[in-house]
């Protein structure tokens, strides 16, 4: 019997899996052409944007060619989606229009699924990204490799492109490897190529012969003589007009160019259009920077080559993108784990993994999976939770809080563990995702909203065994045998089986700095087994605790606030704290090392 109740709820973690067969498992819908996205970080200087066309358009049966667009120089991604432009919206929002651009492509080149990523770095420049990250190569290698696992898909090819200082991202691609990939399919520069030299043209040429499908799409225009208040800004040498001409010249001694030239463009063709370099003259010696990917430039490097080139616009000419350009940014973008890769170890395979690690090394190991997305798709849609408080002038006022229906775990649906660990890794993980640890009293307003209340499940202490990993998994499956016994779906706003780690005045305690606030695990009466305490050093970790995050904006009678500024005033404070005084401290500090042992506790 036990081994068909255990079937039985595994079945139902698979069903839950493929209950949207058709949707990507941890993006959310837009209230824009009801396109699939997500939004992440990854490392601490990388946002990522993901966007996936329509349940409706999303064809499983064709292939993904995924295109990595690493942005201009001083947008966001916001601005590089674009939007409709009205009195006071920021111009940069209409001078790319990359969004509206897919969509297009996406409405006239039908024979395989467009997925765009669009690539932020923190500095808003790639070369100075580049230039902070002693690492570059390695982190853009394993950035573009992890995004071409996350599909289903088993066909997947990339597409490099970028605008202005997003051409930085793929020359950093291409210095970590000898040769450029196989599966890179086709690499734009929207006149991007500053940093061009030999070596890029060796492994251009190399990539280029290695199959028939490879494409180079390149734009540029005359900078070298564009003036800026009546002043040259780009050097002779230093500008892509210059640098795709060495491009053009490199590659001449290899290929036939067959070159047609008008007034305004001179268009450099060879290998059947597979390489595209195409120059915009300057006699007025004006700046065509951002005019050039406005004007359908998007849209013409992403089709050279193939046989929807030149059909249905024309690169310089009218936007013919203009109906689908969407009418506001995403508001309040959500928060998001990044995409979960189908290479990620299994919940068991990781903890088995962790039995021999010392707890610095384990609270390493826990952070790097979680933050690179390996967490369940249960776990990835926060519950809202809605309730009156009273502030401390006693006035009656709706408070509207989000927060994870479980705590932190890792693995995949039908195979995951709720992972205890540190408070120092659990607010960095709060902290990567702009989220915070619970109080005191929502722990206890979520237990009183939780569509699920589980009796706690507990065992005797016994030397350091509530410390191992093998109490961690045996805790863990109590849990789910609880949820499969009583037919519940992993995903419903859960409670009473962990105690919470807590943020709590006490964290200002000049005593017990460096220690972990614990509080809750209440049973089915409504009662808390644990009383709130901090006598446990924060590198005292067992199997009963539990990370939860709350989303860091919440809403007050309608209005949004960050908890930490809600915790800090004198009068909302009392809204989510019931302590006595607002709070000093709302987060564990993270900046210190390690302490790799256990204290006494």
């Amino acid at each position: 019997m036990k081994l068909k109740k255990f079937l039985i709820f595994c079945l139902i973690l698979l069903s839950q899996s493929f209950a949207n067969e058709k949707s990507i498992a941890g993006f959310s819908t837009s209230t824009y052409f009801n396109e699939q996205y997500i939004t992440f970080n990854y490392e601490p200087n990388i946002r990522i944007h993901i966007n996936v066309a329509s349940v409706d358009l999303f064809d499983y049966s064709k292939a993904v060619n995924l295109a990595l667009f690493a942005l201009p120089n001083g947008n966001t991604i916001e601005q590089t989606i674009g939007k409709q432009m009205k009195d006071g919206v920021d111009w940069h929002y209409n001078i790319q229009n990359i969004g509206a651009q897919t969509r297009w492509l996406r409405k006239n080149s039908k024979n395989q699924n467009l997925v765009i990523a669009y690539l932020e770095a923190k500095q808003k420049s790639w070369p100075a990204w580049k230039s902070q990250s002693p690492e570059y190569e390695k982190i853009c290698n394993n950035l573009v490799e992890y995004l071409t696992v996350i599909f289903p898909q088993t066909d997947i090819k990339v597409t490099l492109t970028g605008h202005s200082g997003g051409g930085r991202f793929i020359f950093s691609f291409m210095d970590a490897h000898n040769e450029i990939p196989n599966y890179i399919e086709r690499i734009c520069f929207l006149d991007s190529d500053y940093g061009y030299e030999e070596i890029y043209g060796q492994k251009l040429l190399k990539w280029l012969n290695s199959s028939t499908g490879n494409n180079l799409s390149i734009i540029a225009y005359n900078d070298s003589i564009a003036l800026y208040n009546g002043k040259p800004f780009v050097s002779a040498t230093g500008g892509t007009w210059y640098r795709s001409k060495m491009m053009k010249d490199f590659l001449d001694d290899h290929y036939d160019f067959q070159t047609v030239e008008d007034t305004s463009l001179i268009n450099h063709q060879a290998l059947d259009g597979r390489i595209s370099i195409i120059l915009k003259k300057n006699p007025r010696r004006e700046i065509y920077h951002t005019v050039q990917v406005e004007r359908n430039g998007f849209i013409h490097t992403m089709l050279t080559g193939t046989d929807y080139e030149n059909s249905g616009y024309e690169y310089y000419g009218e936007r013919v993108y203009d109906e689908l350009i969407q009418e506001e940014e995403l508001a309040n973008a959500q928060f998001h784990f990044p995409p979960r890769s189908k290479n990620f170890q299994t919940g068991s395979q990781f903890m088995e993994s962790m039995k021999q690690l010392n707890f610095s090394d384990r609270e390493e190991a826990i952070y790097q999976e979680i933050i690179k997305g390996n967490t369940p798709d249960f776990l990835r849609n926060f519950k809202t939770i809605e309730s009156q408080f009273k502030d401390n002038e006693g006035n009656i006022r709706l408070v509207k809080y989000e927060v994870l229906p479980d705590y932190l775990a890792i693995g995949c649906d039908t195979n995951f563990c709720r992972i205890p660990m540190g408070p120092i890794t659990g607010q960095k993980i709060a902290n990567q995702f702009g989220c915070l640890l619970p109080t005191r009293k929502l722990v206890d307003n979520i237990y009183k909203n939780a569509s699920v209340k589980l009796k706690p499940v507990s065992y005797l202490p016994k030397e350091n065994h509530n410390e191992t990993i093998e109490k961690f998994i045996k805790h863990n499956d109590a849990i789910n045998k609880q949820l499969y016994e009583l037919n519940i779906k992993p995903g419903q706003l859960i409670s009473g089986i962990k105690k919470d780690v807590i943020i709590s005045n006490k964290l200002s305690d000049p005593n017990r700095n460096q220690h972990v606030t614990i509080y809750g695990w209440h049973r089915l009466n409504g009662r808390r087994i644990q009383p709130i305490y901090n006598g446990h050093h924060d590198v005292y970790v067992d199997y009963s605790h539990g990370i939860r995050l709350i989303k860091n904006e919440i809403f007050v009678d309608g209005n949004p606030f960050s908890v930490h500024e809600i915790l800090k005033d004198s009068v909302l404070f009392k809204l989510i704290s019931d302590e006595e005084n607002p709070m000093e401290i709302t987060r564990y500090l993270t900046e210190r090392m390690w302490i790799d042992q256990h204290s006494p506790h």
